[in-house]
């Protein structure tokens, strides 16, 4: 794999360690008045630090709920804690990823790993969530995009935020169930919303501009931070947002999986049965007129995985 520059530096997140909540690195403040409990996660995973870096400046600036409740939680720590520079690859996570552990069944159960014993603390503060919004960035150079589940609700509430362009809809993964979709954020008759955003490549300057962006429209769409409070850190959008629907998974099969050419994602692929990859020597063909390419791993595919996923544009 190429190198890639680390132009963020991980902050320094142990002034955040103690919590009046009792739970290391998770906080939560209570402005008296109702309203919504919206919680907003860094360190999912724990060489993106993008998220890191927006919630351990929030906190700094004594940030406080206007109305409801506001959690801010580092989730991964213990990953975070192993992230160096000169191999900034090695601490996505420590025994297993701790964004696919998220079912009741795999959480009362009694199978034990670094990430599921995190998790266990950090759910009381995901169940309370009224509103959640789960901070990321990719492996590789790619646009963001806001991952909102397969719900309306979740499409609604990414084209409420109104950042990043894209708005990618989807069903998950098939090796595990993320934050976003626990609980009342994957039943579409509960009120409970939740995002995902990927911010672009973990280490690039941009992926902390767009986590900030981020997390002050989802702030101000809660209604836990006034809109003119929010307004201050807000800029304009550089282009409208699109809706891009996911239909399926390209899993590669083989270890000589190759794309046919370069891809960073979010390319469109104009015709059907045009060639996006090699598998060994089976060509992998998009499925239909317009495909788009959703955060292909051009540099990093491992058989058994997933390669990109692939979606159609929605009118919205």
């Amino acid at each position: 794999m190429t190198a890639i520059p680390i132009e963020l530096e991980a902050p320094d997140i142990e002034p955040h360690r103690r919590s009046a909540t009792g739970v290391d690195w998770v906080h939560t403040f209570d402005s008296g008045k109702p309203g919504p409990h919206a919680m907003v996660a860094a360190l999912t995973h724990g060489n993106e630090i993008c998220g890191a870096i927006v919630v351990d400046r929030l906190l700094r600036q004594g940030l406080r709920p206007e109305r409801g409740k506001l959690t801010l939680a580092f989730n991964n720590v213990a990953a975070f804690r192993r992230f160096d520079p000169s191999n900034p690859y090695a601490s996505r996570f420590i025994d297993e990823d701790f964004n696919r552990v998220w079912t009741r069944e795999t959480l009362d159960g009694t199978r034990r790993s670094a990430e599921l014993s995190r998790a266990r603390e950090v759910r009381p503060f995901v169940e309370a969530a009224d509103f959640l919004l789960d901070i990321h960035s990719m492996l590789e150079p790619s646009p963001a995009v806001m991952i909102c589940g397969p719900l309306e609700k979740g499409i609604r509430f990414a084209f409420d935020v109104g950042v990043p362009e894209h708005v990618v809809s989807d069903v998950g993964h098939a090796n595990g169930t993320r934050m976003r979709d626990y609980g009342g954020f994957g039943d579409p008759a509960s009120e409970r919303n939740a995002l995902l955003v990927e911010c672009g490549q973990h280490w690039e300057r941009n992926a902390e501009r767009v986590a900030w962006q981020a997390t002050w429209r989802f702030l101000r769409s809660t209604g836990v931070i006034p809109a003119e409070k929010a307004a201050t850190e807000i800029a304009e959008p550089a282009a409208p947002q699109k809706l891009i629907r996911v239909t399926e998974a390209v899993i590669a099969s083989t270890p000589a999986f190759r794309f046919a050419r370069s891809f960073t994602g979010m390319e469109v692929v104009p015709r059907q049965g045009d060639v996006i990859a090699w598998d060994g020597e089976a060509p992998v063909r998009a499925p239909y007129d317009n495909c788009v390419l959703v955060m292909p791993v051009p540099n990093n595919v491992k058989t058994g995985l997933t390669a990109v996923r692939l979606g159609r544009i929605e009118p919205r």
